[in-house]
């Protein structure tokens, strides 16, 4: 997973990234995204909150995006 940052980063060396972020944050992320000049660059928003679901939740809840994270490294 990276971060706003990171994924601004490694765009700029040609390097397909995405954000995973949970909907808590996604204000935040379109603020970051627009203040570096990446209006618009798709990430992933699970839902909130996520950090109590047990490892079995989680799996499942990943196996939800994965396809939507992974078609973000391909555009």
């Amino acid at each position: 997973m990276c971060s706003v940052y990171d994924t601004v980063e490694f765009e700029k060396l040609g390097i397909p990234s995405t954000t995973i972020i949970t909907s808590a944050f996604k204000k935040a992320a379109d603020f970051q995204f627009r203040g570096k000049g990446m209006q618009g660059h798709p990430y992933v928003v699970l839902p909130h909150p996520v950090s109590n679901l047990q490892p079995a939740q989680m799996r499942e809840l990943t196996l939800q995006y994965v396809d939507e994270a992974a078609s973000h490294l391909k555009s």
